[in-house]
């Protein structure tokens, strides 16, 4: 059984990255998967320090002590990972990126613990346009850092939502969110992206 651990990077448990996520993961869950899902907002996670102690010979990880700790074995375990962020500035959240800044000290409790993994990125956006929203400014981010680290993005599902829970409205995007799911936990590796 495939495992995925769903990254919600908003501030509301219910907006719409959440909603695609959801769908992501409910698309994963038909395909067999175990999904478990973790709401950034409100955890304690400090920015990396840089101290590169998480790349010493003799490490123990990651030198600061926070929620991140839990985190790791929860990224090292999973076979894939679903990124959901709103798009704040022209990019992802402090939320989304906090977190993937600190994942610079996974080779410190396993070595090469991202490579290979399975990735889908979904993002909700003010406007019209994912261009001069910042979505695709986010989503080329997110291509750059998962190819550094040999992770395979299986896909990239985003819409522009203005209200709260208005994503559902997108037919076509609820459905793309379903069918990523079940293509992050059912298709053969030779044939991602």
């Amino acid at each position: 059984m495939k495992k995925v651990l769903v990254l919600l990077g908003s501030p509301r448990k219910k907006g719409n990255s959440a909603i695609l996520a959801d769908q992501i993961a409910k698309g994963a869950k038909s395909a067999k998967a175990k999904v478990e899902t973790i709401y950034l907002q409100g955890m304690k996670i400090a920015p990396c320090k840089a101290c590169d102690a998480c790349r010493k010979k003799s490490t123990k990880g990651c030198s600061i002590k926070d929620d991140m700790q839990g985190l790791y074995p929860k990224v090292i375990e999973a076979d894939a990972l679903v990124i959901a962020s709103p798009v704040y500035w022209f990019t992802m959240s402090a939320q989304i990126k906090i977190f993937l800044d600190r994942l610079h000290a996974l080779p410190g409790y396993k070595e090469d613990s991202l490579i290979g993994k399975r990735v889908a990125i979904t993002m909700t956006y003010g406007g019209e346009d994912p261009f001069d929203s910042g979505c695709v400014n986010a989503l080329r981010t997110f291509q750059d850092a998962f190819a550094y680290k040999e992770c395979r993005i299986v896909g990239m599902v985003y819409g522009s939502a203005m209200q709260v829970g208005q994503i559902r409205t997108n037919e076509k995007v609820m459905e793309e969110a379903f069918a990523l799911g079940r293509k992050l936990v059912s298709e053969d590796d030779s044939r991602l992206l």
